[in-house]
């Protein structure tokens, strides 16, 4: 979101063109093509319309080029990244319904290849049936193992903050002089949000593919439409978990490295990007190798999550966009693919 935000301040033409252009292309394609999804989630067309911006902006084409090249791909992606989760999408949901309309689809489907390894231990180890002693049968409570971890999350940060001098920032931020409280407070709004999104999400898949029938059926036959992410959490929430973990520590990892190997830059992994790119990551390591999968799956992925974007950051930065930057492995894949073709014929 930061990193769009700075874009858009300085490019919110070309980026809100492509987009336009990008949302039409999608519709030929379904259309025209065996790539079906229709791509509903607004806020990722949007950010990958910044990126493929900026990546043909980098390069010194001109505007009308990147608007029509930019869009012509955006469009393809939309239709054509959710097909390569569809096999795990109907494992998962148990139906040819939906598609994943969320562009870390590559990250999704290696997880779900990554999940296969442990296809023999599915049954044993799915992680709703996981044994655990009854003091932890608590934590099969999907919301309550949110609430716990985020809390636990947010001490540790504000805690640093404290041993580290930094009381005044904890203050600012608490609002008041009860500042330990405030992690407390801060754990149960995201379990909170956490709860009205996942029952909120069952209705929401019930009412669009009702809806998306009549297109499908009479104007873009045997399209899907592709939704966010958290469409599938309650499918699996255990594994969301477990996604969420393993992404946050692999992108520590991979920061770790950067720090090693003495990078200009070092990427911080994003608690909302592990969360919601790395916990639909444990769900499709999950859908064939239970919790391993979902473990194993989500912890290489967030190290892709923080560490694919040092690929592209030169050339945004160079264009302004620095401090931050997109984080989903279609972005950086697909982003740095177009940059070196772009590259070589501009």
């Amino acid at each position: 979101e930061v990193a769009t935000g700075m874009a858009l301040n300085t490019y919110g033409t070309e980026v809100a063109l492509v987009l336009l252009v990008g949302f039409v292309a999608n519709l030929v394609i379904a259309k025209f093509t065996p790539f079906k999804a229709i791509f509903l989630t607004g806020q990722h067309f949007l950010y990958f319309a910044c990126v493929l911006a900026l990546v043909f902006i980098a390069v010194g084409l001109p505007m009308p080029v990147t608007i029509i090249g930019g869009g012509i791909v955006l469009g393809f992606c939309g239709a054509a990244l959710p097909t390569l989760c569809q096999p795990f999408m109907n494992k998962i949901t148990g139906s040819d319904n939906l598609a994943m309309g969320h562009f870390n689809c590559i990250g999704y489907a290696f997880s779900g290849y990554v999940g296969k390894l442990f296809a023999g231990s599915k049954e044993k180890s799915d992680s709703s049936n996981v044994n655990m002693p009854k003091f932890f049968e608590l934590f099969r409570d999907f919301i309550f193992s949110v609430a716990l971890f985020m809390v636990v999350l947010f001490y540790v940060a504000v805690i640093a903050c404290v041993v580290n001098g930094h009381m005044d920032i904890v203050l600012e931020k608490a609002g008041n002089d009860i500042w330990f409280i405030y992690p407390f407070l801060q754990g149960l709004q995201f379990a909170a949000g956490m709860s009205v999104l996942i029952y909120g999400v069952r209705q929401f898949i019930a009412e669009i593919t009702a809806a998306f029938v009549a297109i499908s059926e009479k104007y873009i036959p045997n399209s899907k439409p592709a939704v966010d992410c958290p469409a599938i959490f309650p499918f699996a929430p255990t594994a969301v978990l477990i996604g969420f973990v393993g992404a946050f520590v692999g992108g520590l990892a991979a920061m770790a490295i950067m720090i090693a190997c003495n990078s200009s830059v070092i990427m911080i992994p994003a608690a909302g990007i592990c969360f919601f790119s790395g916990g639909t990551c444990g769900i499709f390591g999950n859908a064939y190798g239970g919790w391993k999968g979902a473990l194993v799956g989500s912890f290489i992925v967030g190290m892709a999550l923080t560490g694919l974007p040092l690929i592209l950051y030169p050339a945004f930065a160079g264009l302004g966009i620095s401090g931050a930057s997109f984080p989903n492995v279609d972005y950086n894949i697909i982003g740095a693919f177009l940059n070196w073709i772009l590259g070589i014929f501009a």
